[in-house]
């Protein structure tokens, strides 16, 4: 996470970041003053930018942030940082009911992502699936937008839970039942 303004500072000045709920000083020019290692800046000299990047941002980082450029008058740029947590959802969930015999298709949307996820690991039950191939399973994924597990096929043993895992979202779940033909 960066926080970051784009006017042009001089290289003159001392640029700060200060964080405004709890007036925390966390950077000066270059050097960080927080005791927190997942604050630090970051300087562009050619550009002049000057950017707090936030590792690891959670939802207590929240709030406004301060820019103060050291001229006289000090100029001060407000941020306001939201966190949004990624999440999966299954459209299917939360209960499923297919046909033995029929296809199995499950898909898991990828919500609020910011950035395309490193895996989507698929589950049925505690077992990984994704490279299940054998037992008729096939997983296809459109980079930041979903994943899709398929079943061709299905049979009773295809029933249970399934969950989606993105690498950086919530997972999500849903129950399949395969239901024998009268």
């Amino acid at each position: 996470m960066a926080l970051t303004e784009n006017p042009r500072v001089p290289t003159v000045v001392t640029v700060s970041w200060f964080r405004r709920k709890d007036y925390q000083l966390l950077t000066v020019g270059l050097s960080t003053y927080s005791s927190d290692d997942r604050f630090l800046v970051e300087h562009t000299r050619h550009l002049g930018n000057w950017a707090l990047r936030i590792k690891n941002a959670r939802k207590e980082d929240e709030g406004l942030y301060e820019c103060q450029i050291s001229t006289h008058p000090p100029q001060s740029i407000f941020i306001e940082l939201r966190i949004v947590e990624a999440a999966a959802e299954i459209l299917e969930a939360p209960d499923l009911h297919i046909d033995e015999g029929s296809t199995l298709r499950l898909e898991c949307k990828l919500k609020r992502a910011t950035e395309s996820p490193l895996y989507v690991f698929w589950y049925h039950e505690d077992r990984m699936v994704n490279y299940d191939q054998e037992d008729g399973i096939s997983v296809s994924t459109n980079k930041l937008t979903s994943s899709v597990l398929t079943v061709r096929n299905a049979t009773a043993r295809h029933g249970g839970n399934y969950t989606c895992a993105p690498a950086n979202a919530r997972q999500s779940s849903v129950y399949v039942h395969v239901l024998k033909g009268t």
